[in-house]
């Protein structure tokens, strides 16, 4: 039987271990750069990723410092705030949506296939610009969070919300860092058309209930959403199987990063729209159930036996009556005899 030596690893040995580590990695990440694209590189906030990164702690920071803040202050309203940033956002995810197709137009690109080109020809880097603005984007979406906590609407501050705005914007630095352009455009020129809708029906939500009756196709959002993470899934395996030269890892994250939005919104959907389905119906036969007791509690009140279905003079009647000289309430036989009758019916 062999003998067990104990554990000759002492804290000497641990640290040179996490120091090769940390060189590795170091060595890795300037070999990277290498071959980043240097078109980006003065760009705003990507020469390195500490802005970046900085901006995201910064956002998770304010996610637990926020309520704590708020949580004995009253819920600031900020209405025309909200207005100006959906609309903002309209603007801004159009334009996106504008650049990249006329850029990707001018420079003929293919929906099934687009390798990165490098060049400083006008259209790749008109193309690499519309999709920095997008990665741009996705940092000032962080506002959404911001504005929710300050409004105390600490419900929609869910998993799902905070997953998808963090994720977003870190790992879009990535890919503007590398692959400005080829591949990359498809997704960003789905998504931000995708987001001219989602901003557009936040916006008119923020004008107040005037325009409640015309938002009837919000669930729909959450549909095109899911639709849009399977066409990505589709795209992206097409690539593959085309043997798009394209960076092959960062195909198979993308299909990764797509399923677990499809799992996370689909579950959304189902807990919004389908679960909640049984308690709305049952909620509506309460309601019916609730107004025909009423309607027949107020028929007893009202001479001529009826409710809501009046002329202006009944109701006015109904109104005199009970403003009678001594205010008694009058004895009506026939009203006795009438639910007796309804009892024995």
């Amino acid at each position: 039987m062999p003998e067990i030596y104990p554990s000759t690893r002492t804290p000497a040995t641990v640290m040179e271990i996490l120091t090769h580590l940390f060189n590795d990695t170091v060595e890795f990440y300037k070999w990277c750069l290498t071959i980043a694209d240097k078109r980006v590189q003065k760009w705003p906030l990507m020469d390195n990723p500490l802005p970046t990164l900085a901006i995201s702690s910064s956002y998770l920071l304010f996610l637990w410092l926020g309520p704590k803040y708020m949580k004995n202050r009253e819920p600031f309203q900020l209405r025309k705030t909200l207005i100006v940033y959906n609309f903002s956002m309209v603007f801004l995810n159009f334009f996106i949506f504008k650049e990249l197709f006329m850029a990707a137009r001018s420079a003929s690109y293919s929906y099934i296939c687009q390798r990165v080109d490098y060049s400083d020809d006008p259209n790749e880097v008109r193309v690499a610009g519309a999709l920095w603005w997008y990665f741009v984007s996705k940092g000032v979406e962080y506002l959404d969070t911001v504005f929710f906590i300050l409004r105390k609407k600490f419900n929609q501050v869910s998993f799902l919300h905070v997953y998808h705005h963090c994720t977003m914007f870190t790992l879009w630095w990535i890919g503007i860092k590398w692959v400005a352009g080829g591949q990359s455009f498809f997704g960003a020129h789905m998504n931000s058309a995708i987001h001219v809708l989602m901003y557009l029906y936040y916006g008119l939500a923020s004008c107040g209930p005037k325009l409640q009756k015309y938002l009837w196709w919000k669930k729909y959002l959450t549909i095109i959403q899911m639709i849009q993470f399977h066409v990505t899934i589709g795209h992206t395996a097409l690539s593959l199987y085309v043997d798009c030269d394209f960076p092959h890892w960062m195909h198979y994250s993308l299909i990764c990063y797509a399923i677990t939005f499809i799992v996370l919104f689909g579950n959304f959907y189902y807990q919004t729209y389908r679960r909640q389905q049984p308690r709305r119906d049952a909620s509506s036969s309460s309601s019916t159930s609730s107004s025909t007791s009423s309607a027949s509690r107020a028929g007893k009140a009202l001479a001529n036996g009826t409710f809501n279905g009046l002329s202006g003079k009944a109701a006015n009647g109904a109104s005199a009556a009970g403003r009678g000289e001594d205010s008694k309430p009058q004895e009506n036989p026939g009203r006795r005899k009438r639910k007796g009758r309804a009892k024995r019916d």
